[in-house]
């Protein structure tokens, strides 16, 4: 990790101060999001749990979390930004998304990801142990 002043890290629910412009931007340009329209991720945003990550107050990750908050959560959409990366900060995030009160008694934690599973192995996050059970289901409008 490089060195952080963690006084200037901020990790926040506010969905008042997201910055929807950046969220996009990173989303478009993702391999999980390029086709969604900002509409569409601000529609996302309003029904999810969302986590902001600012330095020195400035936005330099995101992610937003799915959940009936007793049973399951999905999370999903987390990034930071590429000039902010190797410094930990998705660390702290993941720390904080995991370590949110109103997320102590969730059951099942589930996530997606092509290319950050040692990250979310050090967060016990494991493979599916029996992935042939589950299903999914893909509205091929909204695809």
């Amino acid at each position: 990790m490089g060195n952080i002043n963690k006084e200037s890290i901020v990790v926040s629910s506010n969905k008042n101060i997201l910055d929807l412009t950046l969220i996009h931007n990173f989303l478009s340009h993702s391999y999980w999001a390029k086709e969604r329209t900002i509409e569409q991720i601000e529609e996302s945003i309003k029904n999810s749990t969302c986590f902001g990550i600012y330095v020195n107050e400035e936005q330099v990750g995101f992610a937003r979390v799915l959940t009936d908050r007793v049973v399951f959560a999905y999370l999903m959409d987390v990034f930071i930004l590429d000039k902010h990366r190797k410094k930990g900060y998705s660390k702290i995030l993941l720390s904080e998304i995991l370590n949110y009160p109103e997320f102590s008694g969730i059951g099942k934690w589930f996530l997606a990801t092509r290319d950050a599973h040692d990250l979310y192995k050090q967060f016990k996050f494991v493979e599916i142990p029996e992935p042939e059970i589950y299903m999914e289901r893909v509205n091929l409008k909204t695809k």
